[in-house]
């Protein structure tokens, strides 16, 4: 299969968190996300252009605070127009971004972005909930 996600081509990073041993690296947390990812989980301002072929929209902030969950490393985000930050995974030396497809052919800059704190983000009841349903489907997959 071939991965379109920014970072799919680095070397694999394995689960340090044992809930989530089952995860192989990166790709296939990718694989098992592709199908949970819905107009639910999409943040709330894009949910009308979510779409079957584009499922990693709105998915961003969630995606990356579970992949640090099960990954470890830090969260970083891009600042987007509109003042919001679109947010990746840093762990080590190995980024990655699960989320990217959204942003089609658009080069995003991986380079000296500020790191994100799910504290920040989680503020939001909202986002915190629609990661608390990410994690929770991502569980029911692996048991």
């Amino acid at each position: 299969m071939e991965y379109l996600f920014y970072g799919a081509d680095t070397r694999d990073v394995p689960a340090v968190n044992g809930e989530f041993q089952k995860i192989k690296n990166q790709r296939d947390l990718y694989d098992k996300l592709k199908g949970i990812w819905c107009e639910y989980t999409c943040a709330p301002r894009l949910r009308k252009d979510w779409s079957e072929e584009n499922v990693t929209l709105g998915q961003c902030s969630i995606t990356a605070f579970l992949a640090q969950d099960i990954f470890g490393g830090k969260v970083y985000g891009i600042l987007r127009p509109g003042g919001n930050f679109h947010c990746y995974n840093v762990i080590d030396d190995v980024v990655f971004d699960l989320t990217s497809e959204q942003f089609g052919d658009e080069k995003l800059d991986y380079r000296g972005n500020p790191e994100q704190l799910r504290e920040v983000h989680f503020a939001k009841v909202e986002k915190k909930e629609r990661y608390e349903y990410l994690k929770r489907e991502l569980k029911k997959i692996l048991n």
